[in-house]
C-alpha cells in the first residue's frame, strides 16, 4: 500500500516536471524573442538616426548660418559661385554610391556628369546621398531652402568604389578627409559664431580655416580658445567603432558614448534637444558654457533624448574593422605582440581586447609624457586611454588627440624614450606592425 503511494506521488511529481518543462522553455524562448526584437528594432532605428537624422539642426546651419544659400549659389537663389561636386569632394564631403540610380552611378562612372557645376550637388542632396548632410527644398523641389547635419558627417566615410569620395558607406571610420572649419566658414552668416565668441566674422573664419583637415573644435563654443602647443585647438576627428565595453568617450574622457551624443547633438550640431551637464557651469574653465548656460539645455520640441538610446545601441554594434591581408608582417605582429605584452609595457593600459583599461581609463599629462593644454580643457583634465583596434583606418593625419605624431613609429618611439624601455629598432618595428594588425583575425 505504501510502495503504491509512492508510485502515485512519483507519477505526480514527474507529470508536474513534465507540465513545468513544457511550458517553461516556450516562455524562455518567447523572452529571447523579444530580446531580439528589440535588439534588431534599435539596430535600425539607430543606424537611421546615425545616418539621416539632423535632430532639427537645419534651424541653425540654415536659419542662422545660411549656409544652403552659399552651397546653391546665386543661380539658385543663393549667393556666391554655389559649391560644385568637384569641390565638395575636396573638402572631404563624401558620396553614397548605393543612394544613386545605376544611370546616374554609370555616367559618373563614364565622365558623362559634370562635377563642377553646383546643380549636381543639388540633384545629389535631392536623393540624399551627401554623408552626414541633408537638403530641405521647397515644395518643388527646386530651390534649397535649408540644410542639416547628421553624426555621419564626421564619423563615417566610403570605400571609394565608384571614385575617390564616392562609394559605399563605413559608419564609424573617422572622415580624416573632411576639412570641416572650411565647410563651416564657407556659410555666408556667421554672425551667431561671432556674437558668441566675442569677435568679428573675418576672425571666425580665420579660425575655422585654421582648424585643418581631419580636425575639429568642440571646445571651442565653451571656453574661446582658439591656440595650442601645436597651433590650432582643434583635435582629431575619431572613429566612432570599437567601443563597445570602453568607459569614456572622446580624446579627453567627457564622458559614455551616450553623453557625448546628447553634448553633440545639443551644443555642436546645434538640433533641438535637452542636455544637462553642470560641469559646464564652471566660469574659469568654460566662460562661453557658463554664460550661454550650456549644461542647462532644454528644448519645448526635443528631437534628441527620444533617439539617443537606439543611436547608443548602433553605435556599440560597430566593430572595429579588420586590417586588409598583406597590410602587416604577420611574423612581425606576432613578435610584435609578445612585447605589447610583455616587455613594452603596452598592456598595462591598452588592456586586450578592449586597447583600453576596463574602468576608468584616464592618465595625466605627465604620465604619458605630453603637455597638458586639451587635457585641461576637459572636467577632469586627464587623456583617455585611447581604443587601439583599427588603428590602420585613421593613420590620416597623425596620431594622439592633435596628430602631433606623424607615424605609429613616431608613437613607439615617444613611449619607448618616455618609458626608458631600451627596445631595439626592430623590437619598435615589430610593435607597430602589431598594432597595425589590431583588431587580429582570430
Amino acid at each position: 500500500m505504501l510502495a503504491r503511494r509512492f508510485a502515485v506521488s512519483a507519477i505526480g511529481f514527474v507529470g508536474l516536471l513534465v507540465l513545468i518543462g513544457s511550458d517553461w522553455p516556450a516562455g524562455h524562448w518567447r523572452s529571447d524573442r523579444g530580446v531580439d526584437a528589440h535588439a534588431e528594432r534599435l539596430l535600425e532605428e539607430g543606424r537611421k538616426a546615425f545616418r539621416f537624422d539632423t535632430f532639427g539642426d537645419e534651424a541653425f546651419w540654415g536659419g542662422e548660418l545660411r549656409l544652403h544659400d552659399a552651397i546653391q549659389g546665386e543661380e539658385f537663389g543663393g549667393v556666391g559661385a554655389g559649391l560644385s561636386p568637384r569641390t565638395a569632394l575636396g573638402l572631404g564631403l563624401k558620396v553614397d554610391l548605393d543612394a544613386l540610380s545605376g544611370g546616374l552611378a554609370q555616367r559618373i562612372r563614364q565622365g558623362r556628369v559634370d562635377l563642377d557645376d553646383p546643380a549636381t550637388t543639388l540633384a545629389l542632396l535631392r536623393l540624399d546621398a551627401v554623408v552626414g548632410v541633408t537638403g530641405f527644398f521647397d515644395e518643388r523641389g527646386e530651390r534649397l531652402q535649408a540644410v542639416g547635419i547628421q553624426c555621419a558627417l564626421c564619423h563615417a566615410t566610403v570605400d571609394d568604389a565608384l571614385a575617390p569620395g564616392i562609394g559605399h558607406r563605413l559608419d564609424g571610420w573617422a572622415n580624416r578627409d573632411l576639412d570641416v572649419g572650411s565647410i563651416i566658414a564657407f556659410a555666408p552668416d556667421l554672425d551667431v559664431l561671432a556674437q558668441l565668441l566675442g569677435v568679428d566674422e573675418d576672425t571666425v573664419r580665420e579660425v575655422l580655416r585654421g582648424w585643418g583637415v581631419g580636425k575639429f573644435d568642440a571646445e571651442l563654443v565653451l571656453d574661446g580658445k582658439t591656440e595650442g602647443p601645436q597651433g590650432s585647438a582643434a583635435t582629431l576627428i575619431p572613429p566612432a567603432f570599437g567601443l563597445a565595453g570602453v568607459n569614456l568617450h572622446t580624446w579627453t574622457g567627457w564622458g559614455s558614448v551616450s553623453h557625448w551624443n546628447a553634448f553633440v547633438a545639443n551644443l555642436e550640431m546645434h538640433g533641438q534637444g535637452t542636455f544637462y551637464d553642470p560641469r559646464l557651469d564652471d566660469a574659469t574653465k568654460f566662460p562661453i558654457a557658463a554664460r550661454e548656460r550650456f549644461g542647462h539645455v532644454r528644448s519645448e520640441d526635443d528631437r534628441i533624448t527620444p533617439k539617443l538610446p537606439a543611436l547608443h545601441f548602433y553605435q556599440l554594434a560597430l566593430a572595429a574593422p579588420s586590417p586588409p591581408r598583406g597590410s602587416f608582417d604577420a611574423a612581425a605582429a606576432a613578435r610584435g605582440r609578445a612585447l605589447f605584452e610583455g616587455e613594452a609595457r603596452c598592456a598595462d593600459c591598452h588592456v586586450p581586447p578592449l586597447y583600453t583599461e576596463p574602468g576608468w581609463n584616464l592618465h595625466t599629462a605627465e604620465e604619458i609624457g605630453i603637455d597638458d593644454f586639451q587635457a585641461m580643457r576637459s572636467p577632469d583634465e586627464r587623456y583617455r586611454t585611447a581604443p587601439l583596434a583599427g588603428l590602420w583606418t585613421h593613420q590620416k593625419g597623425g596620431f594622439y588627440h592633435d596628430g602631433r605624431f606623424a607615424t605609429l613609429r613616431d608613437v613607439v618611439d615617444h613611449y619607448d624614450a618616455h618609458f626608458r624601455l631600451g627596445l631595439s629598432g626592430a623590437e619598435r618595428d615589430d610593435l607597430v606592425e602589431y598594432l597595425k594588425s589590431i583588431p587580429e583575425d582570430h
